[in-house]
């Protein structure tokens, strides 16, 4: 094994050096190793076996001194994890210092100078050029350029063959390889299938290699992936951390888990996030929104939620941005139109924007308070965009963050559930505004991130009991902490809008933001397409959020579609509430271990290397595998299907095997969806919103598959609400085990009682798929059972509490 690992290094030094940085010395301080070097000092230290964080801080620099642990800078606006103590171990050869834990070692020659990093033995990557200064030549027609004569750069050797992914939300396709990515938050109005530089940019690059590699760095620049096609990697920012953590994992999830355990997880969000939302740009008064609700109720049509756009505060589009308050003109009493909408079980969702017209009403109040972003001589810094002459909140600032939160508490206090943060790129935030925590370009990428954090920490201190709804569109490394729900922006409403969703999602989803979701139906234009329409809410079905939203000139909501539209929809909207057992359980298990909803193919077979791009077909949770129709009057469609099982249809329960790829028949009234052999899926009856939900009934799928020895599922259940229910023990596990061999198949039921939770007894109607059993005993009890095509259905009655058996004869 020292042989393998020795050659491995000799290997590593093939790549180009840094001939300049020289070894001079090094030393263990506390779990960190201190690196001194000709041009600088590196610090190393692990967060877990996994995790290992690498720093560099060059001569110059004025946080350089000889006592490195009082002034280099700790602050990380990612990274929450606690340091592990202990993990790592540091060894010596006369010319090799190793720090290795169980998972990564990190590997320092010492001359000539050179970082490496192995995982199992096998090198990931290695420092090239490391740190360096370079002139900064700006990207051509490319947006997102910044501004500065020079940029610091970290650079990095990768192999010739290793696909990358990260960079934040772009469409691209699903190698990111060969792009230099502007990490620079900003909107793309209307685009379609292809877009550089979108809403929110990540500092990070995974690799099919499975690693990941995160710049812990806020400040805006570029991430280089091999651009040049010389098998180089680079971070180039204006300024800042010189930091970049290293994970790695032994499978995708392990890996995700890691850098979730880093950045944070995602708070379980209410249960109603996951029903259907009416939304539009937008509604314009009190009368418009009541309407709609009761549409919904007339046409029987689920919903949790209505979002009002910005007409809740002004009349006009233009010039009252920043009113933060209701327009009592078209919304008289916004009061007890809120409490009759919960009373329905359906949340108000209210749009801000961090921005204060100087024409709104709020505005003498901000600059009095003096909560809004300076110039350099610290007048309240002003400046033109869309939508007026405006000022942004410095939520840096905390007089900022008093003033805003406390705008948000009242209109939580008078009864609206969820708050929607749009523009927060920000959209518009010139280089020479000055905010208490730093430039412009300096807090740009982190703007939307703390203005999430502001609310999260509001709810916290002031509602802490509820669920925070918060939908933005921009963030940073670690915004799921704060539960935001990020959606794909300003997309075009058109075939070429539908087509890059699923990458979008699926790289979000891989880079902690599970809940990354689009406008179903598209948004920017007038284009009016019912087949694109219906796809998308489709699409939107298998989603972490099924959030129908558009320009008022055609309508997103299924009760404004004409009759036959209008039928196609509500069976969509009808099958999300009947899944919502199984997401809602997806979203726990997001919350618990970061795993995304939307998974890649390659998730599923990690050394599949033709699967390392495939974002047309995606696996929905563990037990669904979804393929999207994204152009019009598409008729069959190519599908493989993943080697472990085989795969279900999930409308006729047509077989596919393991590990073939076929022609698949596309209808209108469908997608593409498949169930994985084994497994279980829980359904309810349809119900009008989630305020109706309930276990006490439900029907449980499982699909035999010879081929499938053992299986498992479960169903993560509570009240739907409560803020850390799981951590309160009010909560329930039901757990769901197959085992099959050629004479019987057994289906075993056993449950998780939190402690604090009142659970109730269960009538299961259980649907075994693809069976002709002879009989069928439940703890010892022969009981009739009805046959329906190929499969059969077994009331199962469970009481709380206790274990159920079910042996079926074959």
């Amino acid at each position: 094994m020292k042989k393998l690992f020795f050659l491995l290094f000799i290997t590593s030094l093939s790549f180009a050096q840094n001939a300049n940085r020289k070894f001079e010395s090094f030393k263990k301080v506390n779990n960190s190793l201190e690196i001194k070097t000709s041009d600088g000092q590196y610090i190393i230290k692990d967060y877990s076996d996994k995790i290992v964080e690498t720093s560099f801080i060059p001569k110059g620099d004025p946080s350089d001194s000889e006592s490195v642990k009082q002034t280099f800078n700790p602050i990380s606006e990612a990274v929450v994890l606690v340091p592990k103590k202990g993990i790592a171990k540091i060894s010596e050869k006369p010319n090799l210092i190793k720090f290795s834990t169980s998972g990564i070692v990190v590997s320092i020659q010492k001359s000539p100078f050179q970082i490496s990093y192995f995982n199992q033995q096998k090198l990931l990557f290695s420092e090239k050029e490391g740190y360096f200064k370079q002139k900064h030549i700006p990207l051509e027609n490319v947006k997102g350029n910044i501004k500065a004569d020079s940029t610091e750069v970290i650079q990095f050797n990768i192999s010739p063959d290793e696909v990358l992914y990260g960079g934040g939300a772009r469409a691209l396709g699903m190698n990111r390889r060969g792009h230099k990515l502007a990490l620079y938050n900003r909107a793309h109005y209307g685009y379609q299938s292809h877009s550089e530089l979108m809403n929110f940019t990540i500092p990070m690059v995974l690799s099919s290699k499975m690693y990941a590699v995160h710049f812990d760095n806020s400040a805006i620049g570029y991430l280089d992936l091999d651009s040049k096609k010389d098998n180089t990697l680079a971070y180039e920012t204006i300024s800042g951390r010189k930091t970049y953590q290293v994970i790695v994992g032994d499978s995708w999830t392990d890996l995700i888990s890691s850098y979730t355990d880093l950045t944070g997880r995602q708070p379980l969000p209410a249960r109603w996030t996951l029903g259907n939302f009416s939304s539009r740009f937008g509604y314009h008064s009190q009368e418009e929104v009541e309407k709609t609700i009761k549409k919904f109720e007339e046409d029987k049509i689920p919903v949790d939620a209505i979002i009002l756009d910005l007409y809740w505060f002004g009349k006009t589009i233009q010039g009252t941005m920043g009113n933060l308050d209701w327009d009592k003109d078209k919304f008289q009493n916004p009061t007890k139109m809120i409490a009759d909408l919960n009373t329905k079980g359906i949340k108000t969702v209210l749009i801000t924007e961090p921005f204060v017209l100087t024409t709104s009403k709020k505005w003498q109040e901000a600059v009095d308070k003096k909560v809004v972003a300076t110039d350099k001589n610290g007048k309240a810094f002003t400046y033109d965009f869309y939508f007026g002459n405006t000022g942004i909140i410095d939520i840096f600032k905390p007089e900022g963050k008093e003033w805003f939160w406390n705008i948000y508490k009242n209109l939580i206090n008078q009864g609206v559930g969820g708050l929607w943060g749009d523009l927060g790129e920000p959209e518009v935030f010139p280089s020479e505004a000055i905010t208490v925590g730093g430039k412009a370009d300096e807090v740009h990428n982190v703007y939307g991130h703390n203005w999430a954090k502001l609310i999260a920490d509001g709810y916290k201190k002031d509602f802490s009991n509820q669920r925070p709804f918060i939908l933005m569109r921009a963030g940073y490394s670690g915004s799921q902490r704060y539960g935001m729900i990020p959606w794909s922006g300003d997309v075009s409403r058109s075939w070429g809008g539908l087509q890059p969703q699923t990458e979008i999602a699926l790289q979000m989803g891989m880079q902690g933001m599970g809940y990354m979701h689009s406008d179903l139906g598209g948004f920017a234009g007038d284009y009016f397409d019912n087949e694109l329409y219906i796809r998308w809410l489709q699409y939107g079905v298998f989603n972490p959020i099924f959030r129908p939203h558009a320009h008022e000139d055609v309508a997103a909501e299924p009760v404004y579609k004409d009759i036959v539209t209008k039928a196609k929809a509500k069976i969509q909207v009808e099958l999300r509430y009947q899944l919502m057992p199984y997401n809602y359980t997806l979203a726990f298990e997001n919350n618990q271990k970061g795993t995304p909803l939307m998974r890649p193919l390659f998730f599923e077979e990690p050394e599949n290397k033709n699967l390392y791009t495939v974002c047309e077909t995606y696996l929905w949770g563990n037990d669904f595998l979804v393929t999207p129709i994204t152009k019009p009057g598409v008729t069959s469609t190519s599908v493989y299907f993943p080697k472990n099982n085989n795969w279900f249809d999930f409308y006729s329960d047509a077989e596919q095997l393991a590990g073939t790829t076929s022609t698949i028949a596309v209808v209108e009234d469908h997608i593409p969806v498949f169930v994985r052999g084994g497994a279980f899926i829980p359904m309810i009856k349809t119900i009008q919103n989630t305020s109706k939900y309930s276990l006490e009934s439900f029907d449980l799928h499982f699909y035999f598959d010879a081929k499938t020895r053992q299986s498992k599922g479960k169903i993560y259940n509570d009240d739907g609400t409560t803020a850390n229910a799981f951590e309160k023990g009010e909560f329930e596990i039901l757990n769901f085990n197959g085992n099959i061999n050629n004479k019987t198949a057994v289906i075993k039921m056993n449950s998780e009682i939190g402690k604090n939770f009142q659970s109730l007894d269960k009538n299961i109607n259980l649907i075994i798929h693809n069976i002709k059993p002879n009989s069928v005993v439940i703890n010892g009890k022969t009981i009739a059972f009805k046959t329906v095509k190929n499969n059969i259905e077994i009331p199962v009655f469970w009481k709380k509490g206790t274990e159920v058996e079910i042996k079926i004869q074959l």
